[in-house]
């Protein structure tokens, strides 16, 4: 087994340092009220937020998920990760609905449904609704990363991977809980650099293991059977192994994945690195950083398959070999799940001499002397499970040095995500549901005491999820298919009909994710087409018809919203009153904001493609993508960048009461500096 060097413990050791001493530097800034704690006193510059941004999309299990793609089906797997990796629904945000939520002035999502419904029983029912299955959505998400973690950290160290995992979250988590957003963003910088580092090196070390084109697809051909692995261009049906059937008619997953992030997008916007921007137009200009700097993992990814290849073709070159492992094991532990099944192979790789002799020794025969590296790699389907292809890479592939900063980088991944993700469900606990409902007259110690204790409970509480899950894929694509769906339809909703009341967004948003999470509890087979779609017609249909049946939101409610979040959509009844000149520059304004973002999806598509086509010697593709992407970078200048809003644009600012007596011709209240 390759084991980690000196050098690659002292660099360890050296980024653990720097990111505890990042975190407990700002916890005095942070701890000063709740808006500087959860949003860093809306006082950090848009390129700040947007490599904040990025920190939260390149997640540690997320690029497992996606290597393990890329290798099974070379640069087509991209288009599978049209359902969330490719995070599509950075156009929108970019294009408008950043700026939207923005323009509210406040602090969570649960707290923007007060702006948007008002501050009556029904929109208190949904601002508490809202809190508590954002904090659930959190927790899953949380447990999809612990998952990924105790794969990942299995097959490097031989302590229990979920020690390590628990040292992990913890280390992410005293820093997240001592500086709040102001150390999120500070360490997700350092983070952020430390991945760039990491995602170059390994696209020149994948791009010097490549004699030739034509050797990457005859050994790529060898380990997956595809005879285009180097396509970047979705093919109608793709090989793929047992697990992962549902992906084979690639055009209609990518189609309907694409079909998930258009609604999805048009949802989006309510987190806080929008709300805390400094203003609308920071809003925005975030996302483009965000693009520009999360384009670096998918020439990482690319070269962890490709160097994956490699590694596959050279240790299991056959693969009867694989399958007679498997059944060979089966057979020596029955009742062993697909869940449990590397926890005890690394058992065995780890702690031979713990294991029954007769399972090492019939392993040895099977595999040979290598057999603990070989063994790591083997699913219990009887194939290379994909899903570990990454680490196998980085241990047995990267020289010394470069293995511990390759470590380094995804490390940081990780805990760049969970310290987001942390920061953003202890927000909706702390400000919706204790000082809302428990609390209101709480002082700042006791609500940042409330943070420190949500934000422990909220990582205790994802670990069981992460260990019962069977793998990181199955637990991912509910989360995105499943649960997320669950809110679609009011997320849609509320936005773009001016009929949508908090009665039926609550109804909404309880129907679906009750809906999605007793799916999961009792039919977790359900195919990812039928988890969106029913649980997107749930939601919806329950939103439309409580909305119809109960009574309107307040006139002066609504109105107020409408002027300062400048929406477009079935907005009838309140466009009508606008003066004409004002209706027609929002007309304007929403026939750039909607070309910007088709604009934006063909610029971010490419701009992710042209990378792998280059690792993977396409140049055919190279050629023909890259005009693409230059075309679509002048759309965005022209239609996006010379109409973002001004930076002192006048704005809302939502303390938690909208004026009762506002409307279409309310002021707002004050200009952002």
């Amino acid at each position: 087994m390759i084991q980690f060097s000196a050098v690659d413990y002292g660099m360890i050791a050296g980024f653990v340092a720097l990111v505890l001493f990042a975190g407990l530097y700002m916890a005095r800034r942070a701890s000063k009220n709740l808006e500087s704690y959860f949003l860093g006193g809306r006082n950090l510059p848009w390129y700040f937020l947007g490599v904040s941004g990025m920190s939260g999309w390149f997640d540690l299990t997320g690029t497992m998920i996606i290597t393990s793609f890329l290798f099974m089906m070379g640069p087509m797997g991209f288009y599978v990760e049209f359902r969330g990796g490719a995070v599509l629904v950075l156009a929108f945000m970019l294009a408008f609905t950043g700026k939207w939520h923005r323009r509210s002035g406040c602090m969570t999502m649960a707290e923007w449904a007060t702006y948007r419904f008002g501050t009556g029983v029904s929109g208190e029912t949904l601002r508490g609704i809202t809190a508590v299955m954002g904090i659930v959505s959190t927790v899953f998400m949380l447990g999809y990363l612990v998952r990924g973690a105790t794969l990942f950290f299995g097959m490097i160290f031989s302590i229990d991977p979920i020690l390590l995992t628990v040292a992990i979250l913890g280390l992410a988590s005293v820093y997240t809980v001592a500086a709040g957003f102001y150390g999120v963003v500070l360490s997700d910088l350092v983070q952020g650099c430390i991945m760039i580092v990491g995602c170059v090196i390994v696209s020149i070390v994948a791009w010097q293991a490549v004699p030739s084109a034509e050797v990457l697809q005859q050994t790529a051909q060898q380990v997956t059977g595809l005879t285009n692995w180097t396509s970047s261009y979705p093919a109608w049906r793709v090989e793929t192994p047992a697990g992962y059937e549902a992906y084979r008619y690639l055009v209609i997953a990518a189609l309907f994945y694409l079909l998930r992030n258009v609604f999805g997008g048009l949802a989006s916007g309510a987190e806080p690195r929008f709300f805390a921007a400094r203003n609308s137009r920071e809003a925005s200009m975030q996302c483009l950083a965000q693009g520009l700097t999360v384009m670096f993992r998918w020439p990482l990814m690319i070269s962890f398959a490709i160097l994956g290849i490699f590694l596959v073709a050279r240790l299991l070159p056959d693969a009867a070999t694989t399958e007679r492992v498997a059944d060979f094991i089966h057979e020596q532990t029955p009742g062993l799940t697909a869940n449990t099944w590397h926890s005890h192979t690394g058992k065995m790789v780890h702690s031979p001499e713990l294991a029954d002799p007769r399972t090492i020794a019939g392993l040895q025969q099977i595999l040979g002397e290598d057999w603990k590296r070989k063994l790591l790699l083997i699913g219990p389907h009887g194939t290379v499970n994909p899903e570990l292809v990454l680490p196998a890479v980085m241990m047995n592939t990267l020289g010394p040095g470069v293995r511990g900063l390759v470590f380094i980088s995804l490390l940081a991944a990780l805990m760049g995500t969970l310290s987001g993700v942390v920061n953003g469900a202890s927000a909706l606990f702390v400000r919706d549901i204790y000082q809302n409902f428990l609390r209101p007259r709480a002082g700042n110690r006791e609500l940042i005491l409330s943070a420190y204790l949500a934000s422990a409970g909220t990582v205790l509480a994802s670990f069981y999820l992460g260990l019962a899950a069977s793998s990181i894929n199955d637990l991912w694509s509910w989360i995105v298919m499943g649960l997320t769906a669950g809110g679609l339809g009011p997320g849609l909703l509320r936005l773009y009909w001016w009929r949508t009341n908090a009665w039926g967004m609550a109804a909404g948003i309880f129907a679906g994710g009750l809906a999605a999470v007793l799916q999961r509890l009792f039919i977790p087979e359900m195919a990812e087409w039928m988890q969106f779609s029913l649980m997107t017609i749930i939601s919806t249909l329950a939103t439309i018809v409580v909305s119809l049946v109960t009574k309107p939101t307040p006139a002066a409610v609504v109105e107020y919203f409408y002027q300062t979040t400048r929406p477009f959509g079935w907005w009838g009844p309140l466009a009508r009153r606008l003066a004409p000149d004002m209706r027609a520059v929002w007309r304007r304004e929403h026939r750039n904001d909607l070309i910007s973002c088709a604009v934006a999806l063909v610029w971010q598509v490419t701009l992710f493609l042209v990378p792998m086509q280059i690792l993977t010697r396409n140049w055919a593709g190279v050629w023909t993508t890259l005009p693409i992407l230059l075309a679509a970078s002048v759309g965005l200048y022209f239609f996006w960048w010379r109409n973002l809003p001004p930076a002192d644009e006048i704005v809302a600012d939502f303390a938690g009461q909208p004026p009762q007596n506002g409307g279409l011709g309310a002021a707002p209240a004050r200009a952002e500096s």
